[in-house]
């Protein structure tokens, strides 16, 4: 079968689109024919190799895919041949002490699939079948694969963790990637005002398009000191951070006294400066995020499947130019997720 896959890190000429073996199907295991992948920045960072994650080369690489169920392993009752599913992408122990409190992204030996180990960018895919999620016929294979990584971390950003409620305010970083456009759909829903960042007046506009009542061009004016001006100086009631060292100060001065930074990810650096004296004098909440518990999975993909959740696609690839689909994130073009497809199914 044909995967995506590179021998090492480095740019995105390591990438390759080439024949690789027959995955094993184990007893726990469901054998998923690939009918769509999808791109989220972990792909870039663990294309470009990241401190303590030691692969087995070749990998292939992918967290997010849909397709359908062509075979079983012994010990799998949930799914069957034919069935429709899409990757949740967590993998856990089951075991340890969070697994057993029903907290497996809290899980001692947490994985991701395509991050930790081999992923899902292939034209088949051997997956357990607790890290698959059932897909209702009229559900395109686009939305179905790219929705589930950022929708589900989104979802447990600021409905577990920061337990935003109506009424409150929301600032949403990024609100042009995925996790970025999926967090500014959830906080409207959760009934709050919602503001959203981006660099281009066409991503602020599909930013207001999907809830956003105010937003921001951060190329144009510093986005914490517009947010203090547009709030009479008090700041927002949670801010949702997945960039990291660039925007780290500024989230925190955007906040309200009593405010909540929520963060999954640091895509600019994971190391920024804090200023501890604001934390503790304005008595903020700093809350780290990653993935979602199978419950949060399903209520996320639930309004992704009803239409609640619009889930924007800014291109379809290939996978044979995963290359491209890499660039398109690092150089942030367009607004939404980067779909990839085997290249069988665009013959």
């Amino acid at each position: 079968m044909q995967a995506v896959t590179f021998d090492g890190h480095g740019g995105t000429g390591v990438i390759d689109y080439r024949t690789v073996p027959e995955p094993d199907l184990g007893a726990d295991d469901v054998l998923v024919d690939v009918r769509a992948g999808a791109l989220n920045h972990l792909d870039v960072w663990t294309r470009r190799g990241m401190p303590g994650i030691d692969l087995s080369m070749p990998h292939v690489p992918g967290s997010d895919a849909a397709g359908v169920v062509s075979a079983v392993g012994a010990s799998v009752t949930r799914f069957e041949p034919g069935d429709r599913v899409a990757v949740l992408a967590g993998v856990s122990c089951g075991q340890c002490e969070f697994c057993r409190h029903g907290e497996p992204a809290l899980c001692a030996s947490f994985r991701v699939l395509g991050e930790h180990v081999p992923g899902v960018h292939s034209e088949r895919a051997a997956v357990p079948a607790d890290n698959l999620i059932a897909v209702p016929e009229h559900v395109d294979w686009e939305t179905a694969a790219a929705a589930p990584l950022v929708f589900q971390t989104a979802w447990r950003m600021l409905n577990t963790r920061a337990d935003v409620s109506p009424g409150e305010s929301v600032l949403v970083l990024g609100a042009s990637g995925g996790v970025g456009h999926a967090a500014v759909q959830i906080a409207a829903h959760a009934g709050a005002e919602v503001f959203a960042t981006a660099s281009t007046e066409q991503k602020l506009q599909y930013a207001a398009e999907l809830g956003a009542d105010h937003v921001v061009n951060y190329t144009e004016t510093n986005f914490a000191d517009e947010i203090r001006a547009r709030t009479g100086k008090r700041g927002v009631d949670v801010v949702v951070d997945h960039v990291g060292e660039a925007t780290w100060d500024d989230s925190l001065r955007s906040l309200a006294k009593g405010g909540r930074l929520v963060t999954c990810g640091a895509t600019t650096g994971g190391r920024p400066e804090t200023n501890v004296q604001r934390v503790f004098w304005n008595q903020l909440d700093i809350l780290g995020s990653t993935m979602a518990t199978p419950g949060e999975a399903d209520a996320a993909l639930e309004h992704v499947w009803d239409g609640t959740f619009d889930v924007r696609i800014r291109d379809v690839l290939p996978m044979g130019e995963t290359a491209r689909a890499h660039e398109l994130l690092e150089n942030r073009e367009g607004f939404g997720k980067v779909v990839v497809k085997p290249d069988n199914e665009l013959d």
